[in-house]
């Protein structure tokens, strides 16, 4: 049986009275890749920021690598590591001394070797001299990739991590994912909007709305239950509050 890596109970979050996120239960299993689907809005975001110790809950409690998080937030985190589109590295730095300056926080041995060979694994070894702030978007998503993957993580949170990516790239990107987390067993929590990156690489999703998990199971599981052909069907139907989503609250209660 499947060691779990994060468990998260009862958690909520509320802003200033309003609700992010109503009541979320979940647990992810060691060496799985679970995407946390959701329009803008859902509670997506809040719940990783929440597992980042970014910010607090007002209620619930999560346990990750069987500690509890605000207790053991740095102990964890050494133990893990974050990579988003929209979360930018220093710019005016080249991107091996963003390396470097992340491999002595993290502190990686043979940090030259390491820093050159995800490089060389994300085809960007080319840009090693390159000013940080020069790079386009989808470079500065790959370099952000390498820099969250230098301290050989247990445990990867992705958000969004192909959102600037060309088709081409995209599709490189996602099976590099997956032959990463085959190899090495990294457990990874992903956030996307692009229901191809979610049905290609993770093995199980958690569909949100309105601060609440609605669906929950392989992403074929999550077809079937609203009746759709596709993630992004059921995707439009649970963002327009359509009779998909209708039909998924009565069963619900």
């Amino acid at each position: 049986m499947a060691e779990t890596l994060v468990d998260v109970q009862h958690l909520r979050k509320e802003f200033d009275g309003t609700v992010a996120v109503a009541d979320v239960s979940f647990t992810v299993q060691h060496g799985e890749i679970v995407g946390v689907l959701g329009a803008n809005g859902a509670g997506k975001t809040t719940t990783i920021q929440i597992l980042l110790g970014l910010i607090k809950p007002t209620s619930g409690t999560i346990t990750v690598f069987g500690k509890d998080l605000e207790r053991h937030r740095v102990e964890i985190l050494q133990r893990a590591n974050f990579s988003s589109a929209y979360t930018g590295l220093p710019s005016n730095l080249k991107v091996w001394e963003n390396m470097l300056i992340f491999a002595m926080i993290y502190g990686v041995q043979n940090h030259r070797q390491k820093t050159d060979e995800l490089l060389e694994m994300f085809e960007i070894a080319h840009l090693r001299n390159k000013i940080t702030g020069h790079l386009s978007s989808g470079e500065s998503t790959r370099v952000n990739l390498c820099k969250a993957l230098l301290n050989d993580p247990e445990l990867l949170m992705l958000d969004e991590p192909t959102a600037s990516l060309d088709p081409d790239i995209a599709d490189k990107v996602r099976k590099l994912l997956r032959r990463i987390q085959s190899e090495r067993q990294i457990t990874m929590v992903y956030t996307s909007h692009n229901m191809r990156d979610v049905e290609e690489v993770c093995d199980r999703v958690l569909f949100m709305h309105k601060g609440r998990i609605i669906a929950e199971g392989t992403p074929q599981q999550v077809k079937d239950k609203f009746n759709q052909k596709s993630l992004e069907d059921v995707f439009i139907s649970v963002a327009r509050g359509g009779d998909v989503l209708a039909t998924s609250e009565k069963e619900a209660t």
